[in-house]
């Protein structure tokens, strides 16, 4: 179920920023695949809703993975942009996900720290228990929020930011999430979804100054409907 401009799940928006929630297939900027990407629904519902004239400047801030759901902040002037990229290098933009995994951690809450390596060929990390070339340091926080039959739902904060890392973490301790074929959950999800989703996001806006918190909502399924 991709985003259109019609069903476009807009969070927060004002003269800089627009945050959206994604849904599961959304590409959050072109790639290869030549798939219309969420950044160019959002030009679309900016051009509409505002009446804008010529081409509208949208900067990408950050991605989230294409079967993955939740927040996603985009720039709408390039001082927002330059000064978004900035916090999120200095990490002063707090992120937390909620991830539905396969099976129950023995430990109600967690560090992991692991050196991820990526692998262009099959567009997937390894994640290794210490350093080795080409690594990159990888640290996340999770804690147990719910049991369910099969799965639980885990809170989990990023402290580095690398590719597929919570996917590859969990699934190196033993817990893919919902849906995740690479990272060793048995099997899909009908619609191609995981159960990972970028839940909430807060930091302080870089032009008022003031505190944005933001919460996405869960997509509607019955294994999300249940971890209320």
């Amino acid at each position: 179920m991709h985003s259109t401009k019609e069903n476009l799940q807009v969070l927060f928006e004002d003269n800089h920023i627009i945050i959206v929630n994604k849904r599961a297939g959304d590409i959050v900027q072109g790639d290869k695949t030549g798939d219309k990407p969420l950044s160019d629904v959002v030009k679309e519902y900016i051009k509409d809703k505002y009446q804008k004239p010529g081409n509208v400047f949208l900067g990408t801030v950050h991605r989230l993975d294409r079967p993955t759901t939740g927040i996603v902040i985009y720039a709408r002037t390039s001082k927002a942009l330059e000064r978004l990229n900035k916090m999120l290098r200095d990490k002063t933009i707090q992120k937390t996900y909620w991830a539905v995994v396969k099976g129950t951690p023995s430990k109600t809450s967690e560090t992991l720290l692991n050196y991820l390596k990526k692998n262009p060929k099959n567009n997937k990390s390894t994640a290794y228990n210490k350093e080795i070339d080409g690594s990159k340091k990888s640290i996340l926080h999770y804690k147990l929020l719910k049991k369910l039959d099969n799965y639980s739902l885990l809170e989990v904060d990023l402290e580095t930011g690398r590719h597929h890392q919570i996917r590859c973490q969990l699934s190196s301790i033993g817990f893919p999430i919902k849906g995740d074929l690479k990272y060793g959950f048995p099997r899909s999800n009908k619609d191609g979804s995981i159960h990972l989703h970028a839940r909430k996001i807060s930091f302080i806006h870089p032009v008022s100054k003031e505190k944005v918190a933001i919460t996405a909502p869960t997509p509607q399924d019955p294994i999300w409907e249940a971890c209320k």
